[in-house]
C-alpha cells in the first residue's frame, strides 16, 4: 500500500472514533508524521470543541515538538479557513511552520470549500489532495448530502420474515429479529441525527426509540401523527428526548416536545425532508411503518436501505414489507438467525 494511502486510512480509522458525537460536524481524522515515524494523532471529539488537528498537533510529545515543522500533516478533510465554534484549522497548520499536507477530500461546506487549501498553498505549503477520497466521502456521506443536496441522509430500515413480512395482520407486538440484531439496530440509531415512525408504528408497538442498549447521545425521535391522535401516555411522549411531531394542527415547542405544522396539500415526505434540512439534522433512520417507509421510497427519497431478515421465521400471514427497485447490494451479513441486507439506489438519470 503506497505510504500516503497508509496514513489515510488511519486518518479515517481516528474520524470514526467521533461518530454520533460531532454532528453537525463531519467526522475527521489527522495524523502527524516524521520521517515515517507518526508523532501525532487526533480526531474531532465533540462537536463544538477542538478539531482533528489541533488535538493531533497537541498530542505530539514535547520532545517531538522541534520536528512539528519538519513532518507531513494527515488529513481526511479539508483544514478549515473561517472562524466557526473554534479558529481555522488552516492558520494553525500555518502557525506551526507544517511543510506538507495530505487531504483526503475537499470540505463541501460553502464557508470553506477550496479555501483552506488555497491557503495554506497560498503561505508556501506543499498540498496533495485527492488521497483515498471516495473512502473520505463516504465517511462523511451524511455531512456531504446535507450540504450538497440540502437535505438529511435517509436511511430505511426494516425488519421481516423469511417470506417478507414485516408485522402482524392484526399488529400485535411481535420480534422477528433477535437480540443480536436488535442491539445492531441501537449501534445505529446512535449513528443517525434523527429515528422517524409512522402514527400505527407509535401506537401499536409504544416504542422507546432510543440506543439504551448501546453508547453514545440519544437521537431526535420524529413521529408522524397527522390528528394529533396519539396518546400522550405513550414512552415516545415521556420528554426524555427531543420529540418532534408532525401535524396538522399546531406549530409549537413544548420544551424537549416539539409540534411541527405540516399540510395535507403537499408531499409529507418533501415537507418532512425540508424541515429537517431547516432543523439542522443531517441524519434520520426511518424505522416504519410500512406505510411510511413506502412513501420515501416512493418518492425517491432515500439513500440506504437496510433489511434484516430472519431466515427461519415464515409467517403465513401479515403486513408486507416495503417493494423497491433500481436498488443494488452493497453489503450482506449475518448475526445468528437474521441476514442483513444493505442497498443503495442506481442514480437517476
Amino acid at each position: 500500500m503506497p505510504v500516503h494511502e497508509q496514513y489515510m486510512h488511519r486518518c479515517i480509522q481516528l474520524a470514526k472514533l467521533g461518530a454520533g458525537y460531532v454532528a453537525s460536524n463531519p467526522m475527521v481524522g489527522a495524523v502527524l508524521v516524521h520521517n515515517d515515524r507518526v508523532i501525532g494523532e487526533g480526531f474531532h471529539k465533540l462537536y463544538g470543541q477542538a478539531h482533528a488537528e489541533v488535538n493531533c498537533i497537541a498530542s505530539v510529545p514535547e520532545a517531538d515538538r522541534p520536528l512539528i515543522a519538519h513532518s507531513t500533516l494527515y488529513v481526511s478533510l479539508e483544514p478549515c479557513s473561517h472562524f466557526g465554534k473554534t479558529p481555522p484549522c488552516a492558520s494553525l497548520v500555518i502557525e506551526h511552520k507544517i511543510p506538507r499536507v495530505v487531504v483526503g477530500c475537499t470540505d463541501p461546506f460553502p464557508q470553506v470549500r477550496g479555501k483552506g487549501i488555497a491557503l495554506l498553498r497560498e503561505a508556501g505549503i506543499e498540498v496533495t489532495t485527492g488521497v483515498l477520497e471516495q473512502e473520505c466521502i463516504e465517511l462523511n456521506k451524511r455531512f456531504f448530502t446535507f450540504q450538497l443536496q440540502h437535505r438529511p441522509y435517509i436511511v430505511l430500515k426494516w425488519a421481516q420474515s423469511a417470506n417478507g413480512r414485516m408485522a402482524r395482520t392484526d399488529r400485535a407486538r411481535f420480534g422477528i429479529s433477535n437480540d443480536v440484531s436488535r442491539r445492531e439496530v441501537h449501534k445505529w440509531r446512535s449513528e443517525e441525527a434523527a429515528i422517524l415512525v409512522g402514527t400505527n408504528t407509535a401506537f401499536f408497538d409504544d416504542p422507546e426509540l432510543t440506543n439504551r442498549f448501546w453508547h453514545g447521545p440519544q437521537p431526535t425521535r420524529l413521529i408522524v401523527d397527522m390528528e394529533l391522535r396519539l396518546p400522550s401516555s405513550l414512552k415516545l411522549f415521556n420528554r426524555q428526548v427531543r420529540t418532534i411531531v408532525f401535524n396538522t394542527i399546531k406549530h409549537e415547542e413544548d420544551g424537549q416536545l416539539i409540534y411541527y405544522q405540516v399540510t395535507n396539500d403537499v408531499s409529507l415526505v418533501h415537507q418532512m425532508v425540508h424541515a429537517l434540512y431547516q432543523l439542522k439534522i443531517q441524519s434520520v433512520l426511518v424505522e416504519g411503518g410500512a406505510m411510511l417507509l413506502q412513501s420515501f421510497i416512493d418518492e425517491h427519497m432515500w439513500d440506504e436501505i437496510r433489511i434484516i431478515t430472519n431466515e427461519e421465521l415464515v409467517m403465513p400471514d401479515g403486513i408486507a414489507a416495503p417493494f423497491f427497485e433500481r436498488a443494488f447490494k452493497v453489503s450482506t451479513g449475518r448475526l445468528l438467525t437474521d441476514r442483513h441486507d444493505v442497498y443503495k439506489p442506481i442514480p437517476r438519470t
